[in-house]
Parts: structure tokens; sequence; C-alpha cells
């Protein structure tokens, strides 16, 4: 998963539906941990902003 930081708002809805807790918001965007991160889509589905995809 990736993050478009130039649409990312900072909202935090993806870090809260992490079910692994793979993302932070730090300075004002969001960060994925590809380390933990289990590729499940929930975050991508859940941006408000479309900020989130496939690699």
């Amino acid at each position: 998963m990736v993050v478009d930081k130039s649409k990312c708002i900072g909202c935090g809805a993806c870090a809260s539906v992490c079910p692994v807790g793979a993302i932070e918001i730090v300075d004002g965007t969001a960060q994925i941990n590809k380390e933990i991160c289990v590729e499940c889509g929930t975050c991508e589905v859940t941006c408000p902003v479309s900020a989130i995809s496939q690699d």
C-alpha cells in the first residue's frame, strides 16, 4: 500500500481501521509501515480522499 501525500489530509481514518497497526500519522500525513502491513486493503477503501492505493 502507498500513500499519495499530495492527497492525504491526515484525518487518521486509515490508522483507526488498520487491523495490524501499520499506519501512523506523521507530520500531517499517513505513513504505512510496509514490514507490518498485510495489504488487506481496509485503509484503501476507508480513505475519504482516495490517497491510498496498491503499490
